[in-house]
């Protein structure tokens, strides 16, 4: 029996408009114990804050469920698709075209010293 989502109260959550916007790239199964949005908000609290994955609060999913679902759409190619998804509504939101017509490559030489360690 999957469980409902329950919200935590962590400045990484997504709000409602944010996870409607992603949710298609996480279908939810019936194998699944615990609700995509918990399992996304625990991988959003991670790479916001930096923790162990053992640090997980007990807010979210058990660790390992929330770094087998982190692995699974990492090599499904699910971040990636979302991302590029978001950029477009981004772009869109800004009256931009949803794809960059060109990138700007910025490079910098430094000047550096030819010299060895003297013995």
């Amino acid at each position: 029996m999957k469980k409902e989502y329950q919200a935590t109260n962590y400045e990484s959550d997504l709000t409602d408009k944010q996870w409607e916007a992603i949710k298609e790239f996480f279908p939810s199964g019936n194998k699944s114990k615990y609700h995509k949005r918990s399992l996304v908000e625990a991988v959003l609290y991670i790479v916001k804050t930096g923790c162990q994955w053992r640090m997980l609060p007990h807010d979210y999913p058990p660790h390992d469920t929330v770094w087998s679902f982190y692995r699974r759409a990492r090599e499904n190619g699910i971040w990636d698709k979302m991302m590029k998804h978001l950029v477009k509504i981004t772009r869109k939101q800004a009256g931009r075209n949803e794809e960059p017509s060109y990138a700007l490559i910025d490079s910098q030489s430094i000047k550096t010293r030819c010299g060895g360690i003297k013995i």
